[in-house]
């Protein structure tokens, strides 16, 4: 998972939760963004290692700072939306990650040049370059806004 962020030991590039792979400084690293995407679903989990990974990467997340996620969960084959998905969805709705998580936007919410996209993008200009691919809005993914209230808790 790759992201653009400088260990600020070595000042190579590493992705944005692991060791540096340059130096093996465990150091958070130096952001360039305060916006990234996260793959969920990289490597097929399950669904309970999925909402894991997820309390994880949260809590990560807000200690370097990261603003917004634009959050891969896949859809699914079924055609009616995958498990991780609504494992995801279902969370949020019911308050699971409030003390992290401000507000979140699903995917197929915030179609390209939307009203809804337009007023994401004012408060987190970062996601632009995200969410322009997603011309018709995009069902496997949901857009997370960290709060700074988290930070505190």
């Amino acid at each position: 998972m790759a992201h653009n962020a400088e260990c600020p030991d070595c000042g190579n590039m590493r992705a944005l939760f692991n060791q540096c792979p340059h130096c093996g400084s465990v150091n958070f690293p130096i952001l360039s963004s305060d916006t990234i995407e996260l793959n969920i679903k990289q490597d097929g989990p399950y669904v309970e290692e999925a909402l894991e990974r997820l309390t994880d990467y949260l809590r990560k997340s807000l200690e370097v700072g990261i603003k917004a996620i634009v959050l891969i969960h896949g859809y699914g084959s079924s055609g009616e939306g995958g498990r991780i998905k609504w494992a995801i969805h279902d969370a949020l709705e019911n308050n699971r990650y409030s003390d992290r998580v401000d507000e979140y936007h699903f995917g197929e919410d915030v179609a390209f040049g939307s009203e809804s996209y337009h007023a994401l993008l004012k408060r987190r200009p970062g996601l632009k370059r995200y969410l322009k691919r997603f011309k018709e809005g995009n069902a496997d993914m949901t857009v997370l806004l960290l709060g700074s209230q988290a930070r505190s808790a």
